[in-house]
């Protein structure tokens, strides 16, 4: 596999103009950097020790008004000002477009990690937390720009100014630039003994930061429950707990860091103190002037802060190798179903046709052992409504989930309109079935939007007619915006039959050959189920609709029966030919209306 610099650095391939353009300006900076302490060099050498200017300046005695010492002066000051005024422009426009860059290619990471996130399977998500997740797209995805901008870049313009200072340090006195670059193998040393415990403490400091943001989202939605129960004090104690667990992983973490900067600081104090003590015996001896040991003095500055620079890349490679684990961690993840090569769309047959599933020998399980399904044999006709019956816990909602490739069969195939559905592509697969859960899932966006979330590009009146073909429109209008009305999170200023109304609205609009109802009146009451009921009809008119409901009224309309038992389809029929078999569904049947009679 390879390094996870190299995998994330493709990210940042379709951001070549803008680092280049970066990379140019810290180039120049490197050249304001080397001609920053010359002009008191000058001043100290050639104005007031009055000696001759080096051969390659002989042209600054003859600018205007340089004649004297004043006029030097001047002269010398104002190219001082000039060289900062010049630096701080690049540093300026550098920093400018360096933080564009930077912020484009964290959406970039992020809004990629968002879609592969999106394509695995259903599975993966039920193992992780939601908050984790949030956590990995919105925060561990700066790990592009920190490696960037953060580290490559840093490295390459501290590596070429180590260079140039170096060189022209060299110039002035050879042996006190010997001296000065004795710290490197010291800092070597430091970041070889932190490296790993910066990178592993930051990476358990993220990690925990991930649990904790996942633990507020999980009771953030479970507010009801925990008001309900009373659990509040035990909620937060949590939270404390895990807070105190993050807090301590993140002292840990700039613990390390802390060592490793006071011995970076250490080391370079240690080799200005010596070049100091030597340099001055050098002037001493007359063999460096004052000026020379100023300016060197002030390139050694500028030595040890790129020398500082690439020795805290260390602990800034650490932060970035700890949020780029996260973000491969799932970028590496390739679970779930997908298009196979050459996948087709379903062909396009009128609307008595359409629909036509039939489920081969199929067994399908969560896990490696046991099945939830086994063996599955049905075929149900274009148009049918069947009825799936059986306890909790027999396969039911297993079954219709492989239906839109949720998941995928161990064995066995599950044709759609005589089409094996792992050779029809997902998205023409999905659009045309269409759910209605017991719990529908509806979005804080308008109502408008809501019911055309499977049809983004339905027209007003479409939507319109079919939230009237759902008993919905009265309500809607009662809403203080109507169709414009932006609902709360998952729904919750409406009451639980406006939702389903609406959510038959969306399938209605959506027009899908197959219609899926989990269980959607199970939680309504009389009224409420009635205009539920009648909305329900209208949207199985023509479909092939699968009902996993317990309610008798709603088995009773069925065309079809299927009984599952442990997995396994043990009745098929209709209702009246079960009844008189007096098998597993006349049973279920009998279990419903003695738990009516006992309420």
């Amino acid at each position: 596999m390879k390094p996870w610099w190299v995998q994330l650095s493709r990210y940042a391939a379709p951001h070549r103009r803008g680092l280049s353009l970066v990379t140019f300006l810290m180039f120049v900076n490197i050249v304001l950097d080397v001609l920053k302490p010359w002009p008191l060099k000058l001043i100290v050498d050639n104005v007031l020790a009055a000696e001759s200017f080096p051969g390659v300046l002989s042209w600054i005695p003859a600018l205007p008004g340089a004649s004297s010492s004043t006029g030097l002066l001047a002269w010398l000051a104002g190219g001082t000002i000039i060289l900062f005024a010049v630096r701080q422009l690049v540093e300026v426009t550098r920093g400018y477009a360096q933080t564009g860059v930077g912020t484009r290619m964290v959406y970039g990471l992020g809004a990629a990690l968002f879609d592969h996130l999106q394509r695995l399977s259903i599975s993966f998500h039920n193992r992780k937390q939601t908050g984790d997740l949030v956590r990995r797209v919105t925060t561990d995805s700066g790990c592009i720009r920190d490696l960037v901008t953060g580290v490559c870049l840093p490295l390459l313009t501290s590596s070429l100014t180590l260079i140039a200072m170096f060189a022209v340090m060299w110039r002035l006195d050879p042996f006190l630039s010997v001296i000065a670059i004795l710290v490197i193998p010291l800092m070597g040393l430091l970041i070889r003994h932190y490296d790993r415990p910066m990178t592993e403490s930051t990476w358990e400091h993220q990690q925990l930061e991930g649990d904790l943001m996942a633990r507020a989202e999980q009771t953030m939605i479970s507010l009801p429950a925990v008001h309900a129960f009373g659990r509040e004090e035990y909620e937060e104690e949590r939270f404390r707990v895990l807070s105190g667990q993050t807090l301590r992983a993140y002292v840990k973490s700039i613990l390390a860091q802390m060592k490793f900067s006071t011995g970076v600081d250490g080391a370079t104090a240690l080799g200005t103190a010596t070049v100091m003590a030597v340099g001055g015996l050098h002037v001493l001896s007359g063999s460096l002037t004052i000026g020379g040991l100023l300016v060197f003095l002030s390139y050694l500055l500028s030595l040890y802060a790129p020398l500082t620079t690439l020795a805290y890349l260390s602990t800034d490679f650490a932060s970035s190798a700890a949020s780029a684990r996260r973000v491969l961690e799932v970028m590496d993840t390739s679970e779930g179903v997908q298009d196979r090569s050459g996948a087709c769309a379903l062909p396009v047959l009128d609307s008595g046709q359409r629909g036509h599933v039939i489920f081969e020998n199929v067994t399908f399980g969560y896990d490696s052992d046991p099945a939830v399904l086994k063996d599955i044999t049905l075929e149900i006709p274009p148009g049918t409504r069947v009825a799936l019956v059986g306890k909790t816990g027999a396969g039911k909602s297993t079954l219709v989930s492989l239906i839109p490739r949720f998941y995928d069969p161990w064995k066995g195939r599950i044709l759609f309109d005589e089409i094996d559905i792992r050779d029809v592509q997902i998205s023409n697969l999905r659009s045309q079935v269409a759910l209605v859960l017991q719990d529908p899932f509806l979005l804080p966006l308008s109502v408008a939007e809501n019911i055309a979330y499977g049809r983004p590009g339905a027209k007003r009146n479409e939507i319109v007619t079919a939230a009237r073909a759902a008993n919905a429109e009265e309500f809607i209008d009662r809403l203080p915006d109507g169709f414009d009305t932006v609902i709360g999170e998952r729904g919750s200023t409406l009451s639980g039959g406006e939702k389903q109304r609406i959510a038959i609205a969306r399938a209605l609009l959506k027009d899908a050959a197959v219609l899926i109802l989990d269980e959607p009146t199970s939680a309504l009451d009389a009224h409420t189920e009635s205009l539920v009921m009648q909305a329900l009809t209208r949207l199985m008119a023509g479909r092939t609709t699968f009902i996993i409901a317990h309610r008798f009224s709603t088995i009773e309309g069925a065309d079809m029966v299927a009984v599952l038992e442990n997995g396994t389809i043990v009745e098929t029929g209709n209702h009246e030919d079960l009844i008189a078999i007096g098998g597993a569904y006349s049973r279920y049947i009998e279990a419903q209306f003695e738990t009516i009679l006992s309420k």
